[in-house]
């Protein structure tokens, strides 16, 4: 997963004393201070974090960053490090300069860089939710470890201020992770520590009273040999667009990281993540006659008390050491806590010849607490004339969740014209739902060069354990025994490199991930299983650009939807079934000119069913999408350092739930960016959003529950970095 991190300072640099103690003094102002400025620079300024001792040029590695937009190595596909070429299934790769330069402040705008990847709900402005290839994911990974297993989603929005790239596995991936959705798994990859001293802060501000500060700061620590350390932050507040009446949204964030290397055969990596959100409970517009009507994009139909507290802490342990050259151990530990509460209003239906929105307030205090540790060995080694790189492992995962949740009736409101001022009306239980999952899981993986251009890949994992579902509601109080659980996953697939730049590949891989959603009426519901069969191939267009294309079918099983009747539960669905196509493009056309898009085409159905219609398409999922961002930067003359972007976004129309009761219309929107860089160390950018200001809703849930895109905004960053 990780390599040795070893670097050097660039020989024959004018200045570099100075710029070691500027970079000293701003890695003390930004701890202490929260930083004032950003993270822009050029790719030079990248090198350092980059350069290997000795000549020659800079190498990437998995988890480090990628100088420019196109990356060549990941982890996420093999947990090794592996050219992504050599992965017989597709990886998408956002590097942190593509986030710099958009200006993102959220994990939904930079992974609109990514095909067939949709935001599919804010869970009422709590985090956020994908469609990955057509299916619904509301969890994720940090540095391959995946977060909140006892949870059916994250309690918080995503920061970026500790992200060095964003990765996107596209398919099933049990062998490597266990649990998971089949559609994909979205793995944040951290900043790393440096023993070069380096820092970056930034101050923004923008439309609808946004405001941001962030910063990194990174350095070795005096006094022991191969320890460095890092520590970013954040803090901001977003008004947003939404008429709430109430408090602003804000989010802090905090991350130290220290990286230890004793000796060149021993790593050490430790990075903590500290997030707490106070956000605005928000369901959004509301569709009717089958349409969501955009001619306010504001109407709020809450009260200004809904409020949301969420707070998601980890801490990430990964050691490495190489008993030889050919075996390296690894042991990883994970420890997870949070939770939330709210006191929220929900819509629960029209009533007047749907003139009046009928309300319920509800109350919920939830935490989890989880603990994953996994043990694995990578040995690489020649048998019979092969090469062989082979993984093993064992992972056990131990979560729990309790969620309490009250509700009753408050009064309704017109649904052109919604006012505040309704009090709370009294609550009763709604549900008190206990989870534990308690996990057991063996893997093997060997990645097996053949000769003659051929690689082959295959894995399989068996899982095994426990899981206690026991939700008692006013009418179920009867407690269930441990549900017994096991699962067997396999993996192949295969690579052929037809010629230098161009290679194919094909795959089969599985899912298996037990219920962690609060279904309705159920006692321990059964595990949901997936399937994909995926095609595809990568080529190098030029020396630093590639365009991976691929075609997929995904079959899903025991897929937990929301309840219809809409209850605020879960039910248990029969079969779907995703298949497409899509093709990514990333990296330099020319020196200065960058590019990085994606299109995708997805056909996501139901086709076996008791509860829904066969044949209806899935929520959130737009038969065709698109997108592109590309920026060039002058690279002589007077005007060397200022650099233009722009982007175009399409989404295809999409159906609001698996009744198809409504749609939403496409949309197309227009983003752009000027930026200008005095040296290697500061940059003013301004970043433009929905320049035509069109009118979409960006994110279907359910019919109370649709998030409209932003209008047009302007977000100006001022940033350093040394």
């Amino acid at each position: 997963m990780t390599s040795p991190i070893r670097e050097t300072r660039e020989s024959g640099r004018a200045g570099a004393s100075l710029r070691r103690a500027l970079g000293l003094a701003l890695a003390g102002f930004a701890a202490a201070a929260s930083g004032a400025l950003a993270q822009g620079a050029l790719d030079e300024a990248r090198l350092e974090e980059l350069s290997v001792i000795g000549q020659g040029p800079a190498i990437e590695r998995a988890s480090g960053p990628v100088i420019g937009y196109r990356a060549t190595r990941s982890a996420t596909g093999t947990k090794t490090d592996t050219a992504l070429r050599d992965t017989p299934q597709t990886v998408n790769v956002v590097p942190r300069e593509v986030i710099v330069d958009q200006g993102s402040t959220s994990l939904t705008q930079v992974l609109q860089n990514v095909s067939n990847v949709q935001p599919a709900g804010t869970l009422q402005g709590r985090t956020e939710t994908y469609t990955i290839r057509g299916f619904n994911t509301q969890t994720g990974a940090v540095d391959g470890v995946f977060l909140n297993q006892s949870s059916n989603f994250f309690t918080v929005t995503r920061d970026l201020a500790d992200v060095e790239r964003v990765e996107v596995l596209k398919g099933p991936a049990s062998v490597l992770y266990g649990r998971g959705d089949p559609g994909g798994v979205i793995n944040v990859v951290t900043r790393r520590p440096t023993l070069e001293p380096s820092a970056d802060a930034s101050l923004q501000g923008g439309s609808f009273g946004f405001r941001r500060v962030q910063g990194s700061a990174s350095s070795a620590i005096v006094g022991v040999d191969g320890l460095a350390g890092r520590l970013s932050f954040a803090a901001q507040t977003d008004p947003t667009f939404r008429s709430f009446g109430g408090r602003d949204n804000s989010r802090t964030f905090f991350a130290p990281a220290f990286s230890y290397n004793p000796t060149p055969d021993t790593r050490v990596y430790f990075v903590g993540e500290f997030t707490r959100v106070d956000a605005q409970y928000d369901e959004g517009l509301i569709a009717v006659n089958g349409r969501v009507s955009l001619d306010n994009i504001s109407r709020y139909y809450g009260e200004p008390f809904a409020r949301y507290n969420g707070y998601a802490n980890f801490g990430l342990l990964i050691a490495e050491h190489d008993l030889n050259e050919q075996i390296t151990l690894r042991q990883v530990i994970n420890a997870q806590w949070g939770g939330f509460d709210q006191f929220v209003v929900r819509a629960t239906g029209l009533s007047n010849r749907n003139t009046l929105v009928t309300r319920r307030d509800t109350a919920t205090n939830s935490s989890y607490a989880a603990v994953d540790s996994q043990s694995e060995m990578v040995a690489k080694f020649d048998l019979f004339g092969l090469r062989h790189t082979v993984l093993i492992g064992f992972e056990y995962t131990n979560g729990y969740r309790r969620s309490y949740t009250t509700q009753g009736n408050i009064a309704s409101v017109s649904f052109l014209n919604p006012t505040f001022g309704a009090a709370p009306g009294p609550l009763s239980l709604q549900g008190d739902l206990k989870q534990k999952n308690e996990l057991n899981g063996f893997y093997v993986q060997d990645q097996i060069d053949l000769g003659y251009g051929l690689q082959l890949l295959a894995g399989l994992r068996y899982d095994f354990g426990t899981q206690f579902y026991f939700n008692r509601t006013p009418t179920s109080r009867t407690i269930p025994p441990d549900q017994e659980l096991s699962g067997i996953s396999p993996r192949i697939g295969l690579v052929y490199r037809l010629a230098d730049p161009v290679t194919l590949f094909a795959s089969y891989t599985t899912s298996f991930k037990p219920q962690t959603a609060n279904v309705l009426n159920a006692v321990n519901p059964p595990p949901e299983t997936g399937e994909q069969i995926e095609v595809g191939s990568r080529f190098d267009l030029a020396p630093n650009l590639s365009l991976t294309a691929s075609a997929f079918r995904i079959t899903r099983n025991n897929v937990a939807a929301t309840d219809p009747a809409n209850t605020g539960f879960s039910v248990i669905t029969g079969q779907q079934q995703s298949r497409g196509f899509e093709a990514d493009l990333t990296g330099e056309i020319l020196p200065g000119w960058k590019v990085i898009g994606g299109l995708g085409f997805t056909d996501a159905r139901i086709t076996r069913d008791t509860t829904f219609t066969v044949g209806n398409r899935l929520a959130a999922a737009p038969l065709f999408s698109a997108s592109v961002w590309s920026t060039y930067q002058v690279q002589e003359g007077a005007l060397r350092g200022l650099g233009l972007g722009a982007g175009v976004t399409y989404v295809g129309q999409r159906y609001g739930d698996l009744n198809n009761s409504y749609v939403v219309g496409a949309y197309t929107r227009l983003d752009a960016a000027v930026y200008y860089d005095f040296d290697a160390h500061y940059r003013l950018a301004v970043n433009m959003r929905n320049l035509t200001d069109v009118r979409y809703v960006e994110q279907p849930f359910n019919q109370f529950n649709n998030a409209p895109g932003a209008p047009f905004t302007v977000l100006a960053t001022l940033s350093a970095k040394l």
